[in-house]
C-alpha cells in the first residue's frame, strides 16, 4: 500500500498541526534546519527499543541458570534475533525505497512486544529462541525506516541526526543492564513482562512520528532528487569498492562489540570473581560510554569528514584493546570506558558516508548497514561463544583485542564531498 501524500496547503498544514502540535511541522521548519523535535522523538523510541533488546543480552546469567545452557547455547540466542534482524533489513530498506509506510514503525514495535511477552513466559529454550526472533523481525522494521525519518528531519545536518538517532538507541543498550540488575535478577524471568509498558509506549511515539513522515516524504523525495546531482558520480566498480571496506570495518566493530556485549560479564565474574548483578554495572559503564562516544561521530564528521572520524573510531582503539586482557578491575573498567566511547563514533559516520556514496537509496543503505551490523553482531557471539567453551572466556579478549587494526583499511575509502555549486 502506497502511503504517500501529495503536499499539503499551508492551512492543510496549520490544521494539521492544531490536532497533532507535538510533533508535526512546517516545510519550513524543516528546510531552514534539522527537526529536532521529531528527532527527540526517533531517538526516545529508539531508547525504548534498545532498552528493550538489550534485556535478551542482560539476563544471559539468568538464562543460563535457569535453562542450563553452554556459552555456544547464549550465542545462539543472540544469532537467532541478529540474523533475523540482519537478513529482513536490506529487504525491507530496498522495499520502503520504493513503497513507504510511514505507519510500519509502530506494526514492528508490536513484533518486539510479542517477543518480549513471550520471552518473559518463555517455558523452554525454543520458546526463547523465538521471542529472539519476534525481538529482530521488529528491529528490522525500524532500524532502516527510524534511520530514514532521522535523514528527513537534518536539515541537511545528517551526521548531527544519525548521531541524535543513535544515542537513544545506545543510551537504551546502556539502561538495559541496569534495568536487569534492579529488576529482572532479584525478580526473575516473569519481571521482563513489564516492560511491555515501554513497546505500548514506543507504539504510541512512533504512531506519531508516521503521521510526520507521511506529511514531509515528497518534500524528502524532492531533496533525494537533488542530491543525485550535486553528489559527486563515482564508478560503480570504485562504490562497490568503498562498500566492501566500510563492511570490513562494521565486521571489526560488531565483533569487538560482541565480546563485550555477550561475555564482559562471564569475564568479570570468572576473572575478578564479581557478583551477576556487580558485574551488570561494569558492563552499564561500557554501554554508558557507547552512548557518549554516539554524540561525537556524526557532527564532528559534518566538520571534519566522515572518512577521518572512522579513521581515528576504529583504529584507534587497538592500543586499549590490546592492552585489556593483561590488567587488573579498576583500569579494565577504565579501557573499557574508552574503548566504547571512541569506537561508538564509527556507526553514525560510516552510515552517513555510505548514504553519500548512493544517495537517492538511504532505506537500502540503512537496512544493509544496520542488518550487517546485526548480522556480525549474532555470528561473532555465536563464534566467540564457541571459544569462550573451548579456550575460556579470557582468550576471547586476548584474540578481540587485533581487530581494531582493521581500521588500517580506511586509507582505501575515496573522498565523497558534494559538488560546489556553479
Amino acid at each position: 500500500m502506497n502511503t504517500s501524500v501529495a503536499p499539503m496547503p499551508a492551512a492543510s498544514i496549520a490544521t494539521t498541526e492544531s490536532t497533532e502540535p507535538a510533533i508535526v511541522m512546517s516545510r519550513a521548519e524543516v528546510r531552514d534546519g534539522p527537526a529536532f523535535r521529531v528527532l527527540g522523538f526517533l531517538s526516545f523510541s529508539h531508547f525504548l527499543n534498545d532498552m528493550i533488546q538489550s534485556l535478551i543480552l542482560a539476563i544471559y546469567p539468568l538464562l543460563k541458570g535457569e535453562f542450563s545452557l553452554s556459552f555456544v547455547q547464549i550465542g545462539l540466542i543472540t544469532l537467532t534475533y541478529q540474523i533475523t534482524a540482519s537478513l529482513l533489513q536490506p529487504l525491507i530498506g530496498l522495499y520502503t525505497d520504493k513503497h513507504p509506510q510511514p505507519r510500519s514503525l509502530s506494526f514492528g514495535m508490536a513484533s518486539t512486544l510479542c517477543g518480549l511477552v513471550l520471552l518473559a513466559f518463555a517455558p523452554s529454550y525454543g520458546a526463547l529462541l523465538f521471542a529472539a526472533a519476534l525481538v529482530g523481525t521488529g528491529s528490522s522494521v525500524f532500524h532502516p525506516e527510524s534511520s530514514r525519518i532521522a535523514r528527513m528531519a537534518s536539515g541537511g545536518k545528517h551526521g548531527l541526526a544519525q548521531s541524535i538517532f543513535q544515542v537513544g538507541g545506545n543510551a537504551g543498550s546502556a539502561a538495559g543492564p541496569l534495568l536487569a540488575a534492579w529488576i529482572v535478577i532479584p525478580h526473575g524471568q516473569r519481571s521482563v513482562g513489564w516492560f511491555a509498558l515501554a513497546a505500548l509506549l514506543a507504539i504510541a511515539v512512533l504512531w506519531q512520528v508516521g503521521t510526520w513522515y507521511a506529511l514531509h516524504q515528497p518534500a524528502f523525495r524532492a531533496k533525494a532528487k537533488v542530491a543525485r546531482e550535486t553528489l559527486p558520480s563515482l564508478p560503480r566498480g570504485k562504490v562497490a569498492g568503498a562498500v566492501v571496506i566500510l563492511l570490513l570495518l562494521i565486521f571489526s566493530k560488531y565483533f569487538y562489540m560482541a565480546s563485550i556485549t555477550s561475555y564482559y560479564t562471564f569475564y568479570l565474574i570468572d576473572k575478578f570473581g564479581l557478583s551477576v548483578q556487580s558485574a551488570q554495572y561494569h558492563l552499564f559503564v561500557f554501554l554508558f560510554a557507547v552512548a557518549a562516544g554516539t554524540l561525537l561521530g556524526g557532527p564532528i564528521g559534518d566538520r571534519i569528514g566522515r572518512k577521518r572520524v572512522i579513521w581515528a573510531s576504529i583504529l584507534g582503539v587497538a592500543p586499549f584493546t590490546l592492552v585489556l586482557p593483561h590488567v587488573g578491575l579498576e583500569v579494565t573498567t577504565i579501557l573499557t570506558f574508552v574503548i566504547g566511547f571512541v569506537l561508538a563514533s564509527a556507526f553514525s559516520a560510516i552510515l552517513v558516508y555510505a548514504q553519500e556514496l548512493m544517495p537517492g537509496k538511504v532505506g537500502t543503505v540503512s537496512g544493509l548497514f544496520f542488518g550487517f551490523a546485526f548480522g556480525m553482531g549474532g555470528i561473532g557471539a555465536a563464534v566467540l561463544g564457541q571459544l569462550a567453551d573451548t579456550h575460556g572466556v579470557a582468550f576471547v579478549y586476548r584474540l578481540c583485542a587485533y581487530l581494531p587494526l582493521i581500521g588500517l583499511i580506511t586509507a582505501l575509502l575515496p573522498d565523497v564531498r558534494a559538488k560546489k555549486p556553479g
